[in-house]
């Protein structure tokens, strides 16, 4: 398994580019070129609406690029993430990417513990942690850190795991700071 830091916007660039194959924004709300939504709630741009504890309505190996940003924490690690990741993996074509990114519980540990916050700091960190809990699906239901991500992945046979700090594909919570510091785990993995 490979995973590194310092991957050049270029790198991130050439393994985003897949040629003018279908790509796949899990729980996206905002319309791009070239890619479909997914999401549990129906939207103005949404193409698919569905959970994605069940990607059924997919075929085998049709996807080449998944992205996935801050919606596995939404599902039962018991339960759901390990067979979610199979259901992602199963979609994509062979050498397909999942772009995923999920808040990082350990920096989100350390904000709370740290002793400068004001009590809505502290309870802004806890609403990452566990959810703004605005509606029925905005609930987190575990926390990730790098190396229980890169075990799930690793669990599912994605290989070529690279960590990032940026994506820069879409104006989501994978580029999210709270007091400079930036919040969230991002990975690219190739199936």
């Amino acid at each position: 398994m490979n995973s590194k830091i310092n991957v050049t916007t270029n790198e991130i660039q050439q393994l985003l580019h897949v040629g003018e194959g279908n790509h796949l924004n899990l729980g996206g709300t905002a319309k791009a070129p070239g890619w479909k939504i997914l999401n549990i709630q129906p939207g103005d741009y949404v193409d698919y609406v569905g959970d994605l504890r069940d990607l059924s309505q997919f075929h085998d190996n049709y996807f080449d690029v998944v992205y996935a940003s801050h919606v596995l924490e939404h599902l039962s690690f018991r339960h759901h993430v390990a067979s979610s990741l199979q259901g992602i993996y199963r979609i994509l074509k062979d050498d397909g990417r999942l772009f995923i990114s999920v808040p990082d519980l350990s920096v989100l540990c350390r904000l709370f513990l740290n002793e400068g916050l004001t009590k809505r700091d502290r309870a802004n960190v806890m609403a990452m942690i566990y959810g703004g809990q605005l509606d029925d699906n905005d609930y987190h239901y575990c926390g990730f850190t790098s190396e229980f991500m890169l075990d799930y992945l690793s669990y599912t046979r994605f290989k070529r795991m690279f960590k990032v700090d940026e994506f820069n594909l879409f104006q989501d919570t994978s580029a999210m700071r709270y007091g400079g510091v930036l919040i969230s785990l991002n990975i690219i993995a190739t199936k």
